[in-house]
């Protein structure tokens, strides 16, 4: 993902809310998120990058979750892994959000930079690479992009203030948000070592970029009070066209005997 913001904890009815954007190449295969029943895992629930492999948000029906952004760092050097892997990892596995981090922290030079939330109903987990120290989250309003937990980048900022006004709204209200094509004023964007015309395209929290690249989904995470657990995804084409919607809510698991 390249842009998100969540509430955790912060709403009765929802202890996490989260929505964001996926910006890609056009190119790149994409499956569109769905329970991962090829693969063998059923209660997974999440789009799939057909080229590497891996995922860049994605929830259990348990109520685990994790969700990416790649750090924009031009002409780093490549990485030998995806990281989609990351994601795909964490929520396949039974490790601790905090222990998962951990252990991850100590080979997290294997990947290009990156941003990761991991999670589940209790407990949410956050590692930037570069800062390489995984730290708890609290209850509150965040927002993540291409660098640090809440850089205030602009788009960053209102989509968090905007969250931050509403965490209960319902998807209707919310995923619109996300749909914002502002481009901001040169003088309000940061210096991340692209050309400038690239910096304002993406300085929109809602990219038409071109037949290239931009926006390709925007998501909407919920987990409910109930344990029932909520994904929707709206899918783009070249230049914002639409492609399609999936919309997922997994009644709450009932325990066994």
């Amino acid at each position: 993902m390249c842009l998100l913001a969540l509430a955790w904890q912060v709403a009765a009815d929802y202890p996490l809310t989260l929505i964001g954007n996926r910006d890609e190449f056009h190119h790149r295969p994409t499956r569109p998120a769905q329970p991962w029943q090829e693969e063998g895992m059923p209660e997974l629930l999440a789009g799939k990058d057909l080229e590497a492999g891996g995922t860049w948000l994605g929830v259990t029906r348990s109520g685990r979750f994790a969700a990416l952004t790649n750090i924009r760092s031009p002409g780093a050097m490549r990485a030998p892994l995806s990281r989609g892997k990351l994601v795909l990892d964490y929520l396949a596995g039974t490790d601790t959000a905090a222990d998962y981090l951990s252990q991850l922290s100590e080979k997290s030079a294997d990947f290009a930079g990156f941003n990761l939330l991991v999670g589940d109903r209790h407990r949410l987990w956050y590692l930037n690479s570069q800062e390489g120290q995984p730290r708890e989250l609290l209850p509150g309003v965040y927002g993540l992009s291409n660098a640090a937990l809440n850089t205030p980048w602009p788009k960053l900022t209102q989509l968090r203030e905007q969250l931050t006004a509403m965490p209960q709204a319902a998807p209707e209200q919310l995923l619109p948000l996300l749909h914002d094509e502002h481009i901001y004023a040169d003088e309000l964007l940061p210096q991340t070592g692209v050309n400038s015309d690239l910096e304002r395209m993406l300085s929109a929290c809602f990219i038409i970029g071109n037949q290239d690249y931009g926006t390709r989904a925007s998501s909407l995470l919920r987990l409910h009070a109930n344990h029932d657990v909520e994904l929707i995804e709206q899918r783009f084409g070249p230049l914002g066209q639409k492609e399609g919607e999936n919309r997922w809510l997994l009644p709450a698991q009932t325990q066994r005997a």
